[in-house]
């Protein structure tokens, strides 16, 4: 039984916790409880000795240790996946250590989360991005739980408490998505500010597949088959700039059935690229990125900057003519010719082997987004500003290289304003919905898990595939149609040669819509005209 201990003039309530081990009953600052009369403090004393045999006791000091000691101590523990242990670390080093790091875990109450939450909403930062900190913050708290360390977890967040603001105050921007003509229409632009084909054969995939980013980037030669890709593998970017080879997310495994128009877009994308084993990983993907770390400064003999300064003209534009790149003047470019072979220039090296692989943010910023916006973003000290476009070839060539936007005679209108290379595959996802396919099936190539009863009962069949497969042939050769009626060709190869067949199989070329708009106002419609006559 638990006594009362006279301590000058209050007693202290003791209990006993072990054999030959006692506890003394303390407030909640952790400080001695100081009891009026010995009643009382026996009353205390026995509560927790029964707490005690129950096994629901908690010592007191356990709580003292700091949250950056156990946090440092919690993910140290943690064994999982390469980006979830990136994620926690910049949720713990970013957002929860600077605000809990000193204080003892059971310090923090539930009040503190609340504090902490608003003040990284005045900061700035979005719900969705709060909620998952926190949530992060939950799971920590939660282990201290289990291990006896607090009694209960303050970041749990108590339903029907706080203000009444409806959805309003939670609701994200909605997702942007677009249509088969939209998804043509970007992997065109894409593919000119790249100078290549790949932007235009890999977005087209992401469109009309639903792959994620890191699948596309991940995918091995291996995998891509007659009729089908395997999903086996994702390269995930690290923060250290490390593409880490792991499953894709979720264990999503899956087979995607292609039609033969997307089997045979790949095919020839192979054949014409020769894709090698790469240097980081030693496998063969079916993508690789624009340009490696410029080596010049290293290599002896004459440098690119010299080959523009003979030729009087700009780097940019002696990158576009060794890249062959439509859109450089005869006379230019036969003067930057002359000027390589005075120089005796060789492209070698590190700074003429393109990149192992894409890297997300470079590709989203300076390929996707400009394409989809028909603007270049902002880069200090530079304004966001619209892409300087030549008017001929149709759609408009971006120009390059010094007093580019001088140069130019058009710029690119909008086609979705918003979307991101993610919001393909939610466009695949809802081009599905519209085709009416089976949930079962939209599931399987998404690579998403439905547990219902439902599901459970449901079966793709292969009528099923072959019914997607020809819908998807379907919208692709109306996205065709439509490309075609804007104009009959293109400066990009592969989209150039699916032309020039459909015009064929049509009997004819349509007749050529306006490839201006008149005014320079934002259109977000696939269909749009691709220049507006303004200018940037």
């Amino acid at each position: 039984m638990g006594y009362a201990e006279k301590r000058g003039n209050y007693f202290r309530a003791r209990y006993k916790i072990a054999p030959g081990r006692y506890g003394t009953v303390r407030d909640p600052s952790g400080a001695t409880a100081k009891f009026r009369t010995k009643r009382e403090a026996e009353k205390a004393a026995n509560d927790e000795e029964a707490k005690v045999r129950a096994g629901t006791w908690r010592d007191p000091s356990a709580g003292q240790i700091t949250f950056g000691a156990y946090a440092s101590r919690w993910y140290a523990a943690q064994d999982l996946a390469a980006s979830t242990m990136q994620n926690y670390r910049r949720h713990l080093e970013e957002h929860l250590l600077p605000e809990f790091e000193g204080r003892a875990l059971s310090e923090i109450l539930g009040p503190d989360v609340d504090a902490w939450a608003r003040k990284e909403r005045e900061r700035g930062y979005s719900e969705s991005s709060i909620k998952t900190w926190r949530g992060t913050l939950h799971l920590v708290l939660a282990d201290a739980v289990e291990e006896g360390l607090i009694g209960t977890n303050p970041a749990t967040k108590r339903r029907g408490r706080g203000k009444r603001a409806g959805r309003s105050r939670n609701r994200a921007p909605e997702k942007v998505v677009t249509d088969p003509l939209g998804v043509l229409l970007i992997a065109e632009r894409a593919a000119l500010l790249s100078g290549r084909d790949d932007e235009f054969v890999a977005l087209v995939l992401m469109g009309f597949t639903g792959m994620r980013w890191g699948e596309i980037v991940g995918l091995e030669t291996e995998y891509a088959r007659l009729g089908s890709l395997r999903v086996e593998w994702q390269l995930y970017e690290l923060d250290t700039g490390e593409l880490h080879r792991c499953p894709p997310k979720d264990d999503s495994y899956r087979t995607i059935d292609t039609p033969t128009w997307l089997s045979k877009l790949v095919t020839d994308h192979l054949a014409r690229t020769a894709p090698t084993p790469c240097g980081c990983h030693g496998r063969t993907y079916m993508f690789h990125g624009l340009s490696a770390s410029n080596g010049d400064a290293t290599r002896p003999g004459a440098k690119l900057v010299d080959v523009a300064r003979r030729a009087k003209v700009s780097t940019g534009t002696v990158s576009n003519v060794l890249n062959g790149t439509v859109g450089v003047a005869e006379d230019t470019r036969a003067r930057v010719e002359k000027a390589i072979a005075d120089l005796g220039y060789v492209r070698g090296g590190a700074a003429s082997q393109p990149a192992a692989h894409w890297r997300r943010t470079g590709f989203a910023t300076w390929l996707f987004q400009p394409a989809a916006t028909g603007w270049y973003p902002k880069k200090a000290p530079q304004p966001a500003r619209p892409v300087p476009v030549l008017a001929e070839p149709w759609p408009g060539v971006p120009a390059r290289g010094r007093g580019a936007h001088g140069r130019a005679e058009a710029c690119w209108v909008p086609i979705a304003s918003g979307l991101t290379p993610h919001g393909l595959r939610h466009s695949h996802r809802t081009l599905m919905e519209e085709l009416g396919t089976p949930p079962v099936l939209a599931d399987e190539r998404m690579g998403h898990t439905d547990g219902s009863v439902q599901r459970r009962y449901t079966h793709v069949t292969a009528d099923m595939r072959a019914r997607l497969v020809e819908d998807l042939t379907r919208c692709w050769d109306a996205a065709l149609d439509a490309r075609l009626a804007m104009s009959p060709r293109s400066p990009v190869a592969a989209l150039d040669e699916l032309l020039q067949v459909r015009a064929r199989r049509k009997g004819g070329v349509p007749k050529i819509v306006s490839q201006f708009s008149p005014t320079a106002g934002p259109q977000d419609k696939s269909g749009a005209a691709h220049l507006t006559a303004d200018g940037p």
